[in-house]
């Protein structure tokens, strides 16, 4: 059946009252928490001066934006000057990959990254590549999605200034040796920025030290708390060149008046959810490991990914003969939310490229599904989309 046919059916059963919702797209975003969101609450009515003011109302949310920054440095074993706030991953990292990369263009032009990065860090290199006269380095992926440290080594050069590579990836749940790859980048003195955004929440985390990274960056609404706020963690002394301008806030690092709510909500979730995962993996590897031997069993489906390293919340797979819109679109008419690859690019034509670099072929990199559980996802969830899925499969194969 083809993908528009499928598309027009999901869009009438919108127009019906859902009878079951089972969501498998907790690495696309997260319901906001209650208990997080009661913190909140206070910020959105009594709490609303701007931190930069000086008078009473400014200075009592600024001594709550302090406080805030101070309870997340507790979490992350950082100190507070170390944080800045931001809009979320997005923002953190551009902030990380064009701040510091000017910051540093007079000691070299060469940057690395891998080859399957989020689009919020690849297109920042590719733009400067392409308008401000860096070179780039993107290294390459074995068939499990993971960066090998020897290539890395191999691409380092004496110009090097920063090196890029995610600690999870967002469509595969591949985990990267990312300790090792910083490890070997401090050896060298060069800067190390890690794309955190899937790994708090999901895996363990003792501090933000064990990444050995020099920048690393967080996201809110990943691990249960609210959309818009993150954080970039900048390893002292490091100040790298602002990207947004209009102001001192974040002591001169990130312009913009502080969303204190959303960073009340982001802290309440790093003390909450991050220390002791908010993903539990004893709970979820066997729902995944059930999930993967079904797409092991289903024919022309392939799973994608690294079956050691990866987050155990995430399962992905490609289909032969079949495109994203379809798979989607018969996921969704019997209730399933899953997803085609990153959320932010939910709406692309092109292929994924964490496919593309994982040897899949275009056709395959085209009709990717990723069902990604949470804590609230049970085995009866996931038992009726074994049962569901050989047939939706053959469905959208035309079998």
């Amino acid at each position: 059946m083809s993908g528009l046919r499928f598309a027009q059916r999901t869009a009438q059963g919108l127009l019906a009252e859902s009878v079951r919702t089972i969501y498998f797209d907790h690495n696309a975003t997260t319901p906001l928490d209650p208990q997080v969101r009661a913190v909140m609450l206070p910020f959105l009515d009594e709490v609303w001066g701007n931190p930069s003011s000086v008078h009473h109302i400014g200075r009592r949310a600024r001594a709550l934006l302090d406080d805030a920054r101070d309870g997340c440095a507790a979490v992350l074993g950082c100190k507070g000057s170390e944080i800045v706030f931001t809009s979320g991953g997005t923002e953190s990292n551009n902030l990380a990959v064009f701040g510091t990369a000017r910051l540093l263009r007079d000691k070299g032009r060469h940057l690395i990254t891998s080859s399957v990065e989020h689009h919020a860090v690849s297109h920042c290199f590719d733009y400067l590549e392409r308008k401000e006269g860096f070179s780039v380095t993107r290294l390459p992926v074995d068939a499990t999605g993971r960066v090998r440290v020897d290539d890395l080594r191999r691409a380092l050069r004496p110009d090097t200034t920063l090196v890029s590579v995610m600690a999870a990836n967002n469509e595969t749940g591949t985990v990267q040796p990312v300790a090792e790859l910083g490890a070997l980048c401090r050896e060298r003195r060069i800067l190390f920025h890690t794309d955190a955004v899937q790994w708090f929440g999901k895996e363990p985390f003792a501090n933000i030290h064990q990444f050995n990274a020099d920048l690393v960056s967080i996201c809110a609404h990943k691990f249960h708390g609210p959309k818009g706020v993150g954080a970039l963690y900048l390893r002292s002394p490091l100040h790298p060149d602002p990207v947004q301008f209009g102001g001192a806030h974040e002591h001169e690092r990130r312009a913009g008046t502080e969303n204190l709510p959303a960073i009340i909500g982001f802290t309440e979730a790093l003390k909450r959810f991050v220390r002791v995962p908010v993903f539990p993996r004893n709970i979820l590897a066997p729902l995944t490991t059930r999930l993967l031997a079904t797409v092991d069993a289903c024919e022309g489906a392939h799973f994608r990914g690294s079956r050691e390293h990866r987050l155990a919340n995430t399962v992905s797979f490609t289909v032969e003969g079949a495109d994203s819109i379809a798979l989607m679109a018969a996921l969704d008419i019997e209730g399933v939310c899953a997803s085609s690859g990153s959320a932010c690019t939910a709406g692309s034509l092109e292929p994924s490229h964490v496919m593309l670099a994982l040897g899949a072929s275009v056709a395959e990199a085209n009709a990717l599904v990723r069902l990604s559980l949470g804590r609230d996802n049970t085995a009866a969830e996931v038992e009726i989309l074994c049962t569901l899925l050989p047939r939706l499969l053959r469905q959208v194969r035309g079998k």
